[in-house]
């Protein structure tokens, strides 16, 4: 997939709000693969770990910071903090054994964040200041900024720097 999707032959860009959306259920189905083991869970467990680190950092480098305002700012420093509890449990799945009595604990307790976060938290509260706050095309300009960076990065194993960004949390400017 490239800069701009073609549809029917026809190049067009990707809102960014459907965009996180459709990476919401890719992270869910993922999730559910794992919970209900529907193939090689270690396999699965690289490509959650991948597809979450990924999203969590094209939302703080480039979402996050271009909906920053006196309504979205609370929220965005609360969802950056929610980020950071989910690549600790990542950091902890990544390296424990996927045997360990521990590891399907986690995998709920991932799957509960991670429900919060991108449902209740950005779907039905942020999506709709944001696509009230930005026009169409600046939605579909961020959204193809935010695909680009997100193919970048995964291009190499994005789930490889958790461990070092649960050391080094994530950080988003205040309007304060």
């Amino acid at each position: 997939m490239g800069f701009l999707r073609k549809i029917f032959g026809k190049e067009t860009t990707t809102d960014v709000l459907e965009l996180l959306t459709s990476q919401h259920r890719e992270v869910d189905d993922l999730i559910a693969k794992l919970e209900h083991g529907s193939g090689p869970r270690r396999g699965l467990l690289t490509q959650l770990a991948d597809k979450l680190a990924a999203h969590a950092t094209v939302e703080e480098k480039l979402f996050y910071p271009a909906v920053m305002t006196r309504d979205t700012e609370d929220q965005l420093h609360e969802a950056v903090e929610e980020h950071l509890a989910l690549k600790r449990l990542l950091s902890d799945m990544i390296t424990m054994r996927l045997d360990d009595d521990s590891f399907d604990a986690k995998l709920s307790v991932l799957k509960e964040q991670v429900s919060h976060h991108a449902h209740e938290e950005e779907e039905k509260d942020l999506f709709p200041k944001v696509k009230s706050m930005l026009t169409a095309d600046e939605r579909a300009a961020l959204g193809n900024e935010v695909l680009v960076m997100f193919e970048e990065l995964m291009q190499g194993h994005p789930s490889q720097n958790v461990p070092r960004e649960t050391a080094e949390a994530a950080k988003l400017p205040s309007l304060r």
